[in-house]
């Protein structure tokens, strides 16, 4: 791969570290890197570390068709009570509750399991009237963030921790836009201790997983050997249905024209929201030229790329 800017194409698994931003994360790997084409999908707060999925050169423009679901390692902390839901945050209240018991939490824990209604952090990225709600909770500004709705599909207990603080470690699999934090802190409430997030990893997010993602460092070694360990977008986007066009019809599909399914060779047409659309060759492998999407008996492009695998 060329030295150019946005010459590297792909997705990246990133580890995030401990205490900077998502925003920071794109920043040094921008530097790192020297390419400027750069994004990520989702996001993470400095406490929390672990998959960041990172999109680079012109896979940018294909974050938003990632498989969703996400998952977690969470560790709450309970008789206390902090502004930010978690440790960052100021101290509201802290009662120790040696008492506490795992029996006690776990009957509980299936409450916070299926589609269930959600308020989300008061310092959190959610806006509200065009603001974001950390901007407004740090200028003093009392704002109710808005309910939402979250789907949470399990929740299993990994360790419990016995003291004056007891602590309980979570495994989460949940669905985008579910915060943790609120899962914390509304366990807490219904413990009627109060309870907060003291450590969070994520696992799992989009289709990559924490056991093959890699840190800073593993990447500033693969840019001087120029030996870049990329997930490409045929791999990332497995989830979606396929369908290759001749040479032809690729390139008046790559050119902004809808395809009739007559005009498409195939014994079975492949259905679904959005599909991979390949130019597809003899000789050798099939090259990804976009996204497209069926309007009627017309697919159409909804991102069209440069071809690559």
């Amino acid at each position: 791969m060329g030295k150019s800017n946005d010459s590297i194409h792909g997705f990246l698994n990133l580890n995030k570290p401990f205490g900077i931003t998502a925003h920071d994360c794109i920043s040094r790997l921008r530097k790192i890197l020297q390419q400027k084409r750069i994004g990520h999908s989702g996001t993470l707060d400095p406490a929390a570390t672990g998959v960041l999925p990172i999109a680079l050169g012109q896979v940018t423009r294909l974050i938003r068709f990632l498989p969703e679901g996400k998952s977690y390692k969470a560790t709450i902390r309970f008789g206390l009570v902090t502004a930010t839901d978690d440790l960052e945050g100021n101290v509201i209240t802290q009662h120790a509750c040696p008492d506490l018991t795992l029996g006690a939490v776990e009957q509980l824990l299936p409450q916070f399991l299926g589609k269930i209604q959600q308020r989300p952090p008061a310092f959190s990225a959610i806006q509200v009237q065009g603001k974001r709600l950390y901007d407004l909770a740090r200028a003093g500004e009392v704002v109710e963030a808005p309910i939402r709705t979250v789907e949470v599909r399990s929740i299993q207990v990994l360790a419990w921790r016995h003291g004056d603080f007891p602590e309980i470690v979570v495994s989460i699999d949940c669905g985008t836009g579910t915060y943790i934090r609120s899962i914390a802190r509304d366990l807490g409430e219904k413990l009627g201790c109060g309870g907060t997030l003291a450590g969070l990893e994520r696992t799992h997010s989009n289709g990559f997983d924490l056991s093959n993602s890699v840190t800073f460092e593993v990447v500033e070694a693969q840019k001087l050997d120029q030996n870049f360990d990329l997930t490409p977008p045929s791999i990332a986007l497995a989830h979606l249905p396929s369908i290759a066009l001749d040479s032809e019809t690729a390139k008046r599909w790559s050119c902004g024209q809808a395809i009739g399914q007559e005009s498409i060779d195939l014994e079975a047409i492949p259905t679904g929201d959005y599909l991979r659309v390949y130019n597809k060759k003899d000789d050798e492998k099939d090259d990804l030229i976009g996204i497209g999407e069926w309007q009627g008996q017309n697919l159409c492009p909804v991102v069209v790329l440069s071809p690559i695998n």
